[in-house]
């Protein structure tokens, strides 16, 4: 008898655990726009992400679109070994990001309260 209702507590703190598991991991899902970064490459982009964009005035009309500026800071990969992690006011990350077939690399100053797109080339 002691077993059966040691089992029944198990099965009741049990099914609390998962309801609570089903909330969380149903918000990590993204589908309430919620995201969880835990690498460097992902926080940089994250932080890049939530700041408005400025052209600078060497980058040529032809890459000065918001869109494509924005694939670069949702699928990019930083290069840190090429980036500049360590100037003040601004940090200069090298973004690397394949678009329509085309390599292409941006040069971009994560500011205080802006980012500022430098250079946008092919590879």
């Amino acid at each position: 008898m002691a077993f059966l209702r040691r089992l029944g507590w198990y099965l009741v703190g049990l099914s609390i655990g998962v309801v609570f598991l089903v909330f969380f991991l149903k918000k990590k899902s993204g589908e309430n726009g919620i995201e969880f970064c835990y690498f460097p490459n992902c926080r940089v982009l994250k932080d890049m992400r939530s700041k408005p964009l400025q052209f600078g005035e060497e980058l040529s009309l032809s890459f000065r679109d918001t869109v494509l500026v924005k694939s670069f800071f949702t699928d990019g990969d930083i290069d840190f070994g090429s980036s500049d992690t360590k100037s003040t006011p601004c940090k200069t990350y090298s973004i690397a990001n394949s678009v329509d077939g085309k390599n292409l690399l941006m040069t971009a100053k994560n500011c205080e309260d802006v980012v500022v797109i430098e250079l946008i080339e092919q590879n």
